[in-house]
């Protein structure tokens, strides 16, 4: 019995890209809010004094969770619930499933990308086959997926 052909895409383009980012705040925003409260609730009801070696601390802490539910929703499906609507999916540049360290690495340099005034998406206005710098450090790609046929 023959496999079944993978659905048709094209990669995605910067918009598809930035609409994708503005729903997934959403979800990050959340779990922020989940994990501030937590340390609230740890610390007695004291906040973090801005400046502290806990205030860092707690800025690395949402960065992981934030990274986690990228890193997790990408290896289950190739999907955030920002790509969903936008029918984008990230894969291996063969097209295949991408491992979870391509995906570490996808994040890490995403975070650095939009550090540095978002310069390694607007990479992919300029590249030939609109990659972006982490799209091209990991080795995957975000692509736009056809709809499904009536």
């Amino acid at each position: 019995m023959n496999a079944p052909s993978p659905t048709p895409a094209r990669p995605a383009h910067l918009g598809w890209r930035l609409f994708a980012l503005v729903y997934d705040f959403f979800p990050a925003l959340a779990l922020w809010f989940a994990v501030g409260g937590l340390l609230l609730l740890v610390r007695g009801g004291v906040p973090v004094a801005p400046g502290t070696p806990a205030s860092w601390l707690e800025l690395f802490l949402l960065w992981a969770v934030t990274g986690a539910y990228a890193l997790l929703s990408w290896r289950r499906g190739g999907q955030t619930l920002g790509m969903r609507p936008w029918r984008l999916k990230v894969t291996a540049a063969d097209g295949q499933r991408a491992g979870l360290g391509a995906l570490a690495l996808r994040y890490a340099v995403a975070t650095l990308s939009l550090a540095a005034f978002g310069l390694g998406f607007w990479w992919s206005l300029f590249e030939r086959e609109r990659r972006t710098w982490h799209d091209l450090a990991s080795g995957t790609v975000l692509v736009r997926l056809m709809p499904a046929p009536p």
